[in-house]
Parts: structure tokens; sequence; C-alpha cells
């Protein structure tokens, strides 16, 4: 009988390493496709239940109408012409909160918040604390993309309490100017360094089918992984091409090509979570499974991400089903040194922090 041994590594398949080369992570990411799997999958099991996978729910708070060029995006002005997107007011505090209400009772532990702008305008800042607040206050962590911060946005963000900073540094700094010329991937770098010098957590991945070379997508990981702390979110994008953007005509991505970016992301960054994130629609069941098996353990629930589709959680649940996954409950301990309030299982999705009076509660006795 052949058996095929993988070759062995000087370090610990499973090293937290922040000096990696294209060289080395190619070499990775060109393994035969069950060898990238199994090491991948190996190296999930070592830092994660591999039947669990984390609930995030995403909300566009500020729709259109933003400053940058981004290619793929249809909420730049640039593209507002094609899209015919208009641009939308900073949503209400407590509208956000009651999405956020929804968002827990179907099962996210996560809450995302995203407004299209380059950066955030001071006199929009005490609204954003107040969702912060109030989105922590019902016991789920916190997450914003608001573009570039300022040192004085950052240290209202952390006084806040806001748990992740998510700033996808998209593709390679050697193809980024290819999709954004109104920022540099330095810009996008020193985001990322203010907000993890503040002491908030960090969420930055990228995107895949932007028209990139294989090595950019390399290069793309090797970037986050040599960072001096990985992130600790990573989602994975596959493009959703929008009518009216200038990538609306590029080609669809190669399932296997990208579930071996999932894999390698989750062998280059073994503690951090890999998000499926958005692409979803596109993707066949096999195609997700392949991705969880691969090593993603993060998904954004709901039927809309920002502006674009998304599988709605009867369809998550149902392919949850046949795998046999389950949502990935809030780390309690880990909310507790965050400050987050968690109520018991009996009032979750109803935010009120485990009081005796809550009508949830008593109506499911």
């Amino acid at each position: 009988m052949n058996v095929h041994v993988l070759p062995m590594t000087a370090a610990p398949i499973d090293a937290v390493r922040h000096d990696w080369t294209r060289a080395e992570a190619q070499a990775i990411h060109d393994l035969p496709f069950n060898d990238l799997l199994f090491r991948a999958a190996t190296v999930q099991r070592l830092h994660f239940d591999p039947n669990k996978v984390q609930l995030a729910r995403l909300l566009s708070i500020k729709t259109g109408g933003c400053a940058e060029d981004c290619g793929y995006c249809s909420q730049s002005a640039h593209h507002a012409s094609g899209t015919g997107l208009k641009a939308s007011k900073l949503m209400e505090v407590e509208r956000v909160l009651n999405e956020a209400r929804k968002a827990k009772a179907q099962g996210a532990t996560r809450y995302c918040m995203g407004a299209a702008w380059r950066s955030p305008k001071s006199r929009d800042m005490d609204s954003v604390v107040a969702m912060v607040e109030g989105v922590k206050a019902l016991g789920m962590e916190t997450c914003m993309t608001l573009g570039m911060l300022s040192d004085d946005d950052v240290v209202k963000l952390k006084d806040a309490g806001l748990d992740y900073y998510n700033h996808n540094i998209d593709t390679s700094e050697r193809y980024y100017s290819e999709i954004i010329k109104t920022r540099t991937f330095a810009d996008r770098l020193d985001t990322l360094s203010r907000v993890r010098e503040a002491g908030i957590k960090v969420c930055s991945g990228g995107i895949v089918g932007l028209g990139e070379t294989i090595e950019d997508r390399i290069d793309m990981l090797v970037t986050l992984a040599n960072l001096e702390q990985h992130p600790e979110s990573v989602p994975i994008n596959m493009l959703i091409p929008i009518p009216g953007t200038p990538l609306e005509n590029r080609k669809k991505v190669d399932p296997i090509a990208f579930v071996r970016i999932i894999a390698l992301a989750r062998i280059m960054m073994p503690t951090s979570f890999v998000r499926l994130s958005a692409g979803r629609t596109e993707m066949s069941e096999e195609t997700q499974a392949l991705c969880f098996f691969a090593g993603a353990n993060s998904i954004f629930c709901g039927e809309t991400l920002l502006t674009a589709d998304n599988p709605g959680e009867d369809k998550d649940q149902a392919l949850f089903n046949k795998l046999g996954i389950e949502p990935m409950a809030l780390d309690t301990d880990a909310a507790a040194d965050a400050g987050i309030e968690t109520a018991p299982s009996e009032h979750a999705g109803c935010g009120c922090s485990g009081t005796s009076s809550c009508q949830t509660a008593t109506s499911a006795r």
C-alpha cells in the first residue's frame, strides 16, 4: 500500500509566525488540494471546534456617497451614475439598536456596523459612540468600519468600548492602485496600526476576484500574517460584480482557487477567525462546505451585506444541519473582560441583561 506523507516543516504546523515569505506561502498554496485541506483542517482543530461557526451581522448605518473610488464598491460616489445608488444620512441610533436586537435573537454574537465614508466627520461621532455603547449593552461584540480614522476618532471608539475595527487591505500592495486611487495601501496599514495601538482588535482581510493574480492573493495574506499581531478576524470576500461599477464584468472566481485562499489564511493565521464573507450567494453548498473544512469559521448571517445579497438564516441553518455545524456561542469569559454584559440563555436576543421582569424570559417559562 502506498501512503503519502506530508513533508515535515521546521516549525510546528500551527506556529504563529510573522516572518512569512512569498515563496513559503506559495509552496503551501500550491500543495495538492487534499494535502492543503488536511493541513488547514489540522491547524483549525488545534485552536477551534471545527463544528462551530461564529455568526456575525452586518448593517449599513450610512449608505452611498463615499468619496473613495474603490472599483468594486456600489457605494462610491464616483460610480453613482452607473449604480443608481443614492446617498443616505446616518441611521438613527435607536433604529440601529432595534436591528441589533433582531440579529441577536437570530443567533448573531457580533454586530458589525459600516458607514460609507472616507473618514467619519466629527459631528457624527457622538451617534457612532452611542451605537457602540448600545450594542454592547445588548451583550454582543461590536465592530465598526468607518474608513480612515484620526487619533481622536480612535480614542472615542476605544472609550466607547469598541471590540473590533474592520479595515480591509483588499488586495496586494502591487495591485492595490489598479482598484483604488483615492488612497494608498500605506493609508490602510496606517489605520490598522492606529487601531491596534489603541487596544482595539483588528478585523482585516481582502477580496478575491478583482482581476488580481494568484501571487497577489498570496501577497495579501503575507502582508496580514506579517503584521506585528495577526488580525483577530480575517474576512475573505469573493467579489460580487455589481452592475455600474468598474469591475462589473470581472470573471467569476474558480471555487477551488477560492478554497485554497481560505486554507492558506487558516494556516498562516492559525488563531484568527477566518470569515467566509461576501459572495456566498454565488457559492454552492459544496463550495461553502469545503471552505468550512479548510478553516473558515465565521460568516455574516442575514439577507443583506451592506448593499449586496446574502443567504438568509433559513438557508444557512439548512446547510448547518446538513454539515452538523452549530452556531458558536459568545465566549463569556472574553466578553466579561471586554465589558460586554451577557444575559442568561433564556434572555437571549432581548437585550435586557437578564432582568427578572423581562417578558421574553417569563413568557418562555
